[in-house]
């Protein structure tokens, strides 16, 4: 018996390898709550926030970075007023609902959804709203009068909506920020579409009897837009310690939920489950959004870790800050201070977001590339710093480049090549790596200097060269000590800028950095190299073992 030309029982136990291969279905890029709970999908049960936010009663604004899950969030909300009770069933909120008269009921759910749109074309946003809204008056039987303006049609939305359904409207919006982050290199249009968001959504404010719920999402709040500052009671619960797991994992979560995934996962990298989970918390973890929050993985890389088995890097290479990049360089920003847990701000500077302030901190924390790490009681100000591997390692890849030209893979100064010199002791080839690397210093601005760019460019060189091998890089005003350690090998670096490498090596024995390697079976190497600032080159270079 055959099957399109296979032995039947071939197919079988080809049938049966994928199907275990592929294992449980986990809802890669699926955003429907529905379509996640009627096609099976893995579902960690987040409902209980739902039902916080259904008997707070507030209007609710929540900022998470991209690919955390507040699409599904508000999918999930969605379900729950539009009344779809089996959808729930055998999940928190259902149990939470059990004796509650008013619960299930069905209301007119209004949905902005302001993803999948280009808005850098002038009329584009206005264009969006139109269409949302002629799905509306189609669906609630309510004609636009020609003169009618968009805030008119809104209006007019809300009132029939409500009359017909005997219900007040909930209001959902996703993304709200994406016509305004999208535009930041147009201020006209961006300030437009401010505009645009100020009139339209300004009547939420005078409507209120006729709103059940609004709940709102995006990456940045936006400072003294009006859709903050007209709303008078939008609940910011972005930093609010009962919602500090509404969007990720939590520890408790991956154990409880991916039990079989952590076992797969295991098994295929020839690891213990133990020694999985303590990568994927290295990897994955260590988001706060709270100060006393507990730590929360992100979701979107866990997921696809889960998929490929692998740990590799998902949510940074699926939108590389190239342009926060820049910018860092350009206001000559200390790299070191995104690593040493030195960066310090308030709550009010943290949430808003002001497009023509040059300080980056606010948005790279909004955008999730850093998280809260502390709090410092006595200035209520919170500490800042990467959350995990992932991140740290893809952010200071992506800030090499700008200070490096052509120093990708494969070009010979790439960091690969240098770990593989030396991972193999080979010392010239360390010295070419190193000169070709500073040869390739961009031009430093007038107000940029030399020394500026040299010392981040070896310690994004050697921090990254950490992810590969044992690596600590110490920096100070005028020098730079770094050591390296590998299997057979422990490297003692001393940089310096417009001196000697004999000075250089000098102070490795001065300071005692060898002391700790005495016994050591392995082969130490002291290099001193010295940089010249006027010329850009390797000036000397010389080695003790």
């Amino acid at each position: 018996m055959t099957q399109n030309g296979f032995p039947k029982e071939d197919i079988d136990a080809y049938r049966e390898k994928i199907l275990k291969e592929l294992g449980r279905k986990l809802p890669i890029g699926v955003q429907s709550f529905e379509k996640l709970r009627s096609s099976e999908f893995v579902y960690v049960d987040k409902t209980a926030y739902i039902y916080l936010v259904a008997r707070a009663g507030v209007q609710f604004f929540l900022s998470r970075p991209r690919r955390f899950g507040k699409s599904l969030f508000l999918s999930t909300l969605r379900a729950y007023w539009e009344g779809k009770k089996e959808l729930f069933k055998g999940l928190a909120i259902e149990k939470l609902e059990e004796g509650n008269s008013d619960a299930w009921q069905k209301y007119p759910v209004l949905y902005f959804d302001f993803n999948g749109k280009d808005y850098t074309k002038q009329g584009a946003l206005e264009r969006k709203l139109i269409f949302i809204l002629e799905d509306w008056e189609e669906k609630y039987d309510c004609v636009p009068k020609r003169e009618m303006g968009l805030e008119e049609r809104f209006e007019n939305v809300l009132k029939k909506a409500c009359i017909k359904t005997g219900n007040p409207c909930v209001i959902l919006v996703d993304e709200y920020d994406k016509p305004l982050l999208e535009t930041v290199d147009n201020k006209e249009l961006q300030e437009h579409n401010k505009a645009v968001f100020k009139g339209f959504f300004g009547v939420l404010k005078s409507y209120d009897e006729y709103i059940r719920s609004v709940f709102i999402t995006g990456v940045t709040k936006f400072h003294k837009v009006s859709i903050f500052s007209d709303l008078n009671q939008l609940n910011d619960i972005s930093l609010d310690r009962k919602f500090a797991g509404v969007c990720g994992i939590t520890e408790e979560e991956l154990k409880e939920n991916f039990k079989p995934e952590i076992r797969a996962m295991s098994e295929h990298n020839n690891i213990t489950e133990e020694e999985c989970l303590k990568r994927l918390k290295k990897q994955y973890d260590g988001y706060h959004f709270n100060k006393e929050g507990e730590d929360v993985y992100n979701p979107f890389s866990l997921i696809n870790a889960f998929f490929g088995k692998d740990f590799g890097s998902y949510w940074f290479s699926s939108g590389t800050p190239t342009f926060l990049a820049k910018h860092l360089k350009d206001i000559q920003f200390d790299p070191q201070s995104l690593t040493n847990k030195t960066i310090k701000i308030d709550s009010g500077t943290l949430m808003d977001y002001v497009s023509d302030n040059p300080d980056p901190i606010p948005l790279l924390y909004q955008t999730g590339y850093l998280t809260i790490v502390d709090y410092d009681s006595e200035s209520r100000e919170y500490v800042l710093a990467f959350p995990n591997e992932e991140v740290k390692y893809g952010m200071l890849r992506s800030l090499l480049p700008e200070y490096v030209y052509n120093c990708g893979s494969g070009s010979g100064v790439d960091i690969y090549t240098l770990r593989r010199f030396i991972q193999n002791g080979e010392l010239e080839g360390i010295r070419k790596v190193l000169t070709a690397l500073f040869a390739r210093i961009t031009y430093t601005s007038a107000n940029a200097t030399f020394e500026h760019y040299f010392q981040t460019v070896i310690y994004l060189v050697f921090t990254l060269l950490g992810q590969h091998t044992s690596c600590e890089v110490h920096t100070f005003t005028g020098r730079i000590d770094c050591k390296t350690e590998t299997d057979k090998y422990v490297y003692l670096f001393e940089f310096k800028l417009d001196d000697s490498a004999e000075n250089a090596l000098k102070q490795i024995e001065e300071k005692g950095y060898t002391l700790p390697f005495a016994a050591d079976s392995r082969k130490l190497y002291k290099v001193g190299v010295a940089f010249d600032s006027e010329t850009r080159m390797l000036a000397d270079w010389k080695v003790v073992e």
